[in-house]
Order: C-alpha cells, then structure tokens, then sequence
C-alpha cells in the first residue's frame, strides 16, 4: 500500500547550526521542525523552511491574492 506522502511535495529545511539540509513531505514539514528544535536547540526556533523556497511561496501567495495590485 503506497504511503500518503508518496504525492506529497518534498520541503527543503535547513539548519544552520547543525549544518544539516533534508527535505520533508509538506503534510510533515511544520512538525518536523518543531520537533527539531525542540530536540536539539531547546526550542530556539534555527531549523527552517529552506529561506529561499519559504520566500517564493510568500511571492506567489501575494500575487495570487492581488497584494501587488
């Protein structure tokens, strides 16, 4: 039986303290970070959405909802 997430979109999260760069199922994105964090950064919110995706979703959200009109 196929997995959920085998359709969903892969995320790029990034660490900078760790060093670390993986991608995770968009469903399981938000959790995993937080659960990062909470794990190795005592909560401090460092693990993130890759910067540059997170900033063209924004884009493409603005756009959609005619923000630049």
């Amino acid at each position: 039986m196929p997995d959920e997430t085998d359709d969903d979109p892969a995320v790029p999260v990034v660490c900078s303290d760790c060093g670390t760069d993986t991608e995770v199922p968009l469903a399981d994105v938000a959790d995993a970070v937080e659960r990062h964090n909470e794990q190795l950064h005592d909560g401090e919110r460092v693990a993130q959405i890759d910067p540059d995706i997170a900033d063209a979703i924004t884009e493409m959200v603005a756009e959609d909802l005619g923000i630049y009109d």
